[in-house]
């Protein structure tokens, strides 16, 4: 079954106007969280710490996705079709990455729970070392889930196949329905695990931490923004469909909607991550202070108590 998914192109003055805004919107994000990974490096009271480490992680796969995303999105509106093989390699590193989302928040959410449930164990639990094995574990996994994919496609296409065009697109490139149905399931499956794992985490926190603790209620809240990012991690598996959907019911307005539905699932989320400890998190918002308001350099913030 070899069928491909047929995209019409934008007039120029319209292709113009929304690669600027995506382009400006995703580079915008990208300085925010370039800037958390700046800090992250520069300061060692971060890069020794298996929360921030698992953070930085996170944010710097939202880096690479924004950054795949403004490179496929100009390159198709500048020449529409691209190198099949230049294509997989594209596509399956956005995919990997976008599956490495939602296994690092489970890690995070891991990680919150031993600090408040076994505060004195943590520290020998989650060290730099095992933590950064935790990281490649989660992209071997990620990896592991695609590869098969390839596989397949390398065994039951010609070799000219890899060196033709074609509008890059998931749907255009693995069209078996045997695939479909495999990423469908591995899908399911990373999410039931993960769900379970972000459940237990913030039940064990609310039944064995103290109610009067501020830290448990600090941790209980983190792992229930983790619970809103993966929510927004999983709209990335109805971005098809709701294309899908939309064009049906209005088929004249089907590059608007794809558009947009590419810019609410796949950029508007990546504020989330900025946001959570960028921003709440007294530690990091003192550091984002210094660096981006300069007249608050005098600000020491290693004395300030990360929340």
């Amino acid at each position: 079954m070899n069928t491909t998914t047929t995209v019409n192109r934008d007039p120029l003055h319209v292709a113009i106007l929304k690669n600027v805004i995506t382009v400006a919107f995703s580079l915008a994000i990208i300085y925010i969280n370039g800037t958390l990974v700046h800090i992250f490096r520069k300061h060692q009271v971060f890069n020794t710490n298996s929360r921030y480490i698992l953070y930085i992680n996170l944010v710097m796969n939202d880096i690479f996705m924004l950054a795949l995303m403004i490179l496929l999105q100009v390159l198709s509106y500048i020449i529409y079709t691209l190198n099949v093989s230049f294509c997989i390699i594209m596509l399956m590193l956005a995919i990997a990455t976008n599956l490495n989302n939602p296994l690092t928040l489970a890690a995070m959410s891991l990680e919150c729970y031993l600090a408040i449930c076994f505060p004195l164990r943590h520290p020998q639990i989650c060290t730099v070392r095992k933590t950064y094995i935790v990281i490649t574990v989660i992209w071997v996994l990620s990896l592991l889930t695609i590869l098969p994919d390839l596989f397949i496609i390398i065994a039951t296409r010609p070799a000219e196949y890899f060196h033709s065009r074609v509008f890059c697109l998931w749907a255009n490139i693995f069209t078996s329905p045997i695939l479909e149905k495999k990423k469908d399931v591995s899908n399911i499956l990373f999410l039931v695990i993960v769900w379970l794992i972000l459940f237990y985490s913030y039940f064990r926190i609310l039944f064995t931490a103290q109610a009067a603790s501020v830290n448990a209620k600090k941790a209980r809240n983190t792992v229930l923004l983790h619970g809103f990012q993966l929510l927004l991690c999983m709209l990335s598996y109805i971005h098809s469909i709701s294309i899908e959907g939309l064009s049906m019911l209005f088929p004249k307005d089907t590059l608007a909607i794809r558009y947009v539905i590419s810019l609410l699932i796949q950029v508007m989320p990546r504020l989330i991550s900025p946001i959570v400890y960028g921003i709440r998190d007294k530690m990091f918002r003192q550091y984002l202070k210094r660096y981006l308001l300069p007249l608050n350099s005098n600000i020491y913030p290693e004395n300030v108590q990360k929340s």
